[in-house]
């Protein structure tokens, strides 16, 4: 966690953040020891050096990713900004097949953000780090102007690294003829929480913002012959099914009565004229294997409190390489991917 920020944060004992928090004085070494340090102490992190020195194991691969979080309202209902960034780490290199081990978090944070409010958010980026099975192992902070000096906030970015065995093989152009497809959970409750947020709509819904390690280690550890995972976040499933048609040069069919969907959500969709296949999750995954794997792979996944709701919902076939749905009253339709921007920013 590095202590030579430009811009900088608070007075020390402040209760918002300032400049001088981010100008590499006492005022960031306080911010550093009293929030991050406190929160993410690991034995990598604690030499607080401008890099982490991790080791690498034996016959692994390395994987990587990185990514940044914007969203708005920082604190929704089922999580916040800092347990979206985890997650949103996290589960992207579970998707290549990889184990997480660690994360990097850079803080950009408006000047006047409340530091309580970042306590929060650093401590729910703690609990999610510990319960996805990482370490927060380096990171930055930065202050700067408000863009709405009535709400400011902050941005969040993220690093991970994770290893993989050098025998898996997890790539959408492993995607072949009589595989089945299979959701792991409700649609678009991630996407519905935080536009209803925005909206001021009172409902149940919350974020389905989850780390996906024990379901995605529970199907390796069983030995099946995953082909491709993908997290389903921005533009929802049809635009990832879509994705994975052209890079297998294969036809994806799905079943409308399959598709899990809350009732919720359904009647939020309905009220608002959304449709859940292009909505966004942060706690859910899309997985094509073997069709004679997919009630062991929905077993497993069941088992997952995160998985409760998995279901196939549907094949791959030769043809032309688009994604058709059977819908629920036996007409067929063709699902093209997201056009435009999927509104609101989810992550």
């Amino acid at each position: 966690m590095r202590r030579d920020c430009p811009l900088a944060v608070l007075n020390i004992m402040a209760d918002k953040i300032n400049k001088t928090h981010g100008a590499g004085g006492s005022a960031t070494s306080e911010l550093i020891d009293s929030i991050f340090r406190e929160a993410f102490s690991n034995e990598y992190l604690e030499p607080l050096s401008d890099s982490a020195v991790l080791p690498l194991p034996a016959g692994k691969k390395l994987a990587f990713t990185t990514d940044s979080y914007v969203v708005r309202p920082i604190f929704f209902p089922g999580g916040d900004i800092g347990r979206l960034a985890v997650c949103g780490t996290v589960n992207d290199l579970l998707m290549s097949g990889a184990d997480p081990a660690y994360i990097t978090a850079g803080y950009i944070l408006e000047e006047g953000f409340d530091t309580d409010d970042l306590k929060k958010v650093v401590a729910s980026m703690a609990d999610t780090a510990k319960e996805a099975g990482v370490q927060i192992v380096t990171g930055d902070t930065k202050v700067i102007e408000p863009a709405d000096i009535k709400e400011p906030g902050l941005l969040i970015n993220t690093a991970g690294v994770g290893f993989i065995d050098e025998d898996i093989d997890i790539s959408p152009a492993r995607i072949k003829p009589g595989d089945a497809v299979i959701v792991s959970g409700n649609l678009g409750d991630h996407h519905a929480a935080i536009l209803g947020c925005r909206m001021s709509v009172k409902n149940n819904i919350v974020s389905d913002a989850a780390p996906l390690t024990q379901m995605i280690s529970g199907l390796k550890d069983a030995g099946l012959d995953i082909h491709a995972m993908r997290d389903v976040t921005r533009g929802g499933l049809a635009t990832i099914l879509n994705e994975f048609a052209s890079s297998a040069g294969a036809h994806i069919r799905i079943e409308e009565s399959s598709l899990p969907v809350s009732e919720e959500v359904k009647g939020f969709c309905g009220i608002l004229g959304l449709d859940p296949l292009y909505m966004g999750n942060e706690g859910k995954c899309v997985i094509i294997l073997p069709d004679e794997e997919k009630e062991k792979a929905v077993e497993i996944m069941r088992k997952s409190p995160y998985g409760q709701n998995a279901s196939v919902t549907g094949s791959v076939s030769c043809g032309t390489p688009d994604v058709t749905m059977r819908t629920a009253i036996g007409g067929e339709k063709i699902v093209s991917p997201l056009y435009g921007e999927g509104l609101p920013r989810i992550c």
